[in-house]
């Protein structure tokens, strides 16, 4: 059976520097791969189907924690949380050990948005 596209189309990240930001996104996710899509050409990152729009912020929508969060599924939890952590990224929920040896946390990028983070970790152990 083959396996259903994701229903996430993309996650639009408001920041107060785009290209700054680019830069940092494409390290603290280095599946991620920078596109340029439409006329004119907008640059964004795709990763695993998923556009990341990193876009200027403005008077309806700043940068920040104020609503919804996206988790990213990651094959190392730990490794995932210290990539971003080395990059400036700032815990800010978390971690919670979850079921079957999952953890999830909240990291804040520079400019205050967060990023969600799920997957196994064996530094942490099974949830209790």
């Amino acid at each position: 059976m083959k396996p259903m596209p994701s229903p996430i189309a993309a996650v639009m990240i408001h920041v107060a520097d785009v290209e700054l930001a680019l830069r940092w996104y494409q390290r603290a996710l280095p599946e991620a791969e920078r596109v340029s899509i439409g006329s004119p050409a907008f640059e964004c990152l795709s990763l695993h189907g998923v556009l990341l729009e990193i876009v200027p912020q403005d008077e309806k929508v700043g940068a920040g924690a104020f609503g919804s969060v996206v988790y990213w599924r990651v094959d190392d939890f730990d490794a995932a949380l210290l990539r971003l952590q080395s990059l400036g990224g700032t815990l800010y929920r978390g971690p919670l050990r979850i079921e079957d040896s999952q953890c999830m946390c909240q990291v804040q990028d520079p400019w205050g948005n967060c990023i969600g983070l799920r997957g196994p970790s064996a530094e942490r152990g099974p949830a209790a």
